[in-house]
Order: structure tokens, then C-alpha cells, then sequence
């Protein structure tokens, strides 16, 4: 079994002081911490393009990008399953909101955007789509395929990453993006007061504004599927990102008791992802490791 904990590495200012709430509040998960032997790797946003938990997910599905591709391209066909061999290009339907670095997004994930919604933008959006000269079908409710009338190389950020820094660091700017930037336009001024949005912000809810572009990559460039018994537990990634300690530790008592504690007899791979580096480690242990476990806050509150 493997369980991924994305948000489980804070920086080690902070990890030296949460190492103790860690070890009272979830005593199994420090003991599957001894046990192992941690195996770092580096993945900083600037080389990726995408969160360290895609980053992950990439490497354990063997993907190889091209020479000229960033691993976050593989984020196409990891999404979304296709039979053809074309580049796998995704638009995600998202929030965009003025913030003091420019613009902030919100991710089709916060959004809940049901079919009909998603269906009736598409709509609206079908001549400003013909026009344009890119093809968009609607795969699922959060995503649309986008197609190109032909070979298009563009460098294009994770909106999970984009999420959680800034708009303008991560806009498309090279001149093979300008007409999904021209029809990106187009849609924010035809989607400004759409009935769909209308309806949304009456309900307290932010409204569907644009759409963010990302992928590339084809589907013979995974190699394998992911490993079975996959759990991927995300309730420490918000208050890491947030820097809410207070919260991180009661996410991680939580998790503790619904999902560590149940399985304290098994010795998953733990994956635990920080801000730009995640640890890989196997709880399997011999004798002389389960007598002698490692002390886990040495490598855990590293630089």
C-alpha cells in the first residue's frame, strides 16, 4: 500500500517545532517514520511546472517528457484517459480574481461546477470556439479537451500549482499562446454576466471566469499504471499552504484516527510531499530496525 500525504513536509523552521505534536498526536505514523530509510527528491516549481504531489504522480507513472517539455505536460494524459495517440491539451474551468501580485485562481476543485453549468458556458462559448480556430469538447464538467489546428510547443503551468502562487508568474506569454490568449479573452467578456455566473454568485459562490490551459503530452509517454492500494490523503496540504499549524495538527491527529491507527499492523510506502521536495519511505522494517528505529526528526526538520 502506498499512502501520500501531501503537505506532510513543512520547512524546517517550522518542522522542528510541530516534530513533537507529530510524535504525541500520531504515534503511528512516527513509528512507520523510524522505520524507514527516507529517499528525498527535489522538485522546485521552476524546473516542474506543476505541485510536488503531480510531480509524484508523474514520476510513479513512469512518464518521460520530450526533450523540450516540462513533467508538467504528462498532467494532460494523467487526467484524462484517451484512446488516441494526439497530445492530450486540457482547459480547466476556473476562478480568476484580482489579488495584490496581479491575479489568483481558483481551481476547478473548489468551484463545484455540475455538468449543466459546465454545458451551458460551452454553449455560450460555441461561436467565440469556431472562430478561434481551437477545438474545445467538454470531457468532464471541470475540464475540456482543447485541440489545435495543428503542432503547438507551449510551456504550461499545473492550475493546482498556479492555485497556490500567482497568475502572472505562470501566463503564457511566448507568441504560440496568442490565440488561446485572444479566445481566453473573448470568454471572460462573454461569461462576465452569464446566467450560469449570475445564478452562482446569488448563491455565495465564486462564478466560472476562465479557463487555464495545460498538458501536452501523449499518452504513450506513461509508461505504467500507478501502484495498487493508492491512498492519497490531502488534509494536511491546505493548512501547510495556509501556514495554519494550529489547524496542520488537528488535520493530523484526524488522521491518525481514520486512517493510520486502522492500518497500524501494515507497513505502507509513505510519500510525503513539502513546499518543493517530497520523501519516499518503506515502513517495512527487519528486526533490528523495529529495535532500533531511526530517529525520523533528523531528516524530517532538514534543510
Amino acid at each position: 500500500m502506498h499512502i501520500v500525504i501531501p503537505g506532510a513536509l513543512p520547512e524546517p523552521e517550522v518542522a522542528a517545532e510541530l516534530a513533537p505534536h507529530l510524535a504525541q498526536r500520531a504515534p503511528t505514523l512516527a513509528r512507520w517514520l523510524g522505520r524507514g530509510t527516507p529517499r528525498t527528491a527535489s522538485c522546485p516549481a521552476a524546473d516542474t511546472w506543476c505541485t510536488p504531489l503531480e510531480h509524484w504522480l508523474l514520476q510513479a507513472r513512469g512518464f518521460a517528457p520530450a526533450q523540450d517539455e516540462h513533467i508538467s505536460a504528462g498532467l494532460g494524459p494523467l487526467r484524462l484517459s484517451v484512446a488516441d495517440d494526439e497530445p492530450v491539451w486540457l482547459a480547466e474551468l476556473i476562478h480568476m480574481a484580482p489579488s495584490r501580485d496581479g491575479a489568483a485562481l481558483l481551481p476547478a476543485d473548489t468551484l463545484a461546477i455540475t455538468a449543466e453549468q459546465s454545458a451551458a458556458l460551452m454553449d455560450t462559448a460555441r461561436e467565440l470556439i469556431e472562430d478561434s480556430g481551437i477545438a474545445l469538447t467538454q470531457d468532464t464538467p471541470d475540464t475540456w479537451r482543447v485541440r489545435w489546428s495543428g503542432p503547438v510547443r507551449l510551456a504550461c503551468a499545473s492550475p493546482a500549482l498556479v492555485a497556490v502562487s500567482a497568475v502572472n508568474d505562470w501566463w503564457p506569454q511566448d507568441p504560440a499562446a496568442r490565440p488561446w490568449r485572444r479566445l481566453v479573452n473573448g470568454l471572460q467578456m462573454a461569461w462576465h454576466e452569464h446566467p450560469v455566473n449570475l445564478r452562482r454568485q446569488r448563491d455565495g459562490l465564486a462564478p466560472i471566469n476562465s479557463l487555464w490551459l495545460y498538458g501536452g503530452a501523449r499518452r504513450t509517454q506513461l509508461g505504467r499504471p500507478l501502484p495498487d492500494e493508492l491512498r492519497i490523503e490531502t488534509a494536511l496540504q491546505a493548512h501547510a499552504v495556509a501556514q495554519d499549524w494550529g489547524g496542520w495538527i488537528e488535520a493530523l491527529a484526524d488522521l491518525e484516527q481514520r486512517c493510520f491507527t486502522p492500518l497500524a499492523g501494515a507497513a505502507p510506502t509513505l510519500v510525503l510531499t513539502g513546499r518543493e521536495r517530497t520523501v519516499e519511505l518503506d515502513a517495512r522494517a527487519g528486526w533490528l530496525r523495529r529495535l532500533r528505529p531511526l530517529d525520523w526528526r533528523r531528516w524530517w526538520c532538514a534543510r
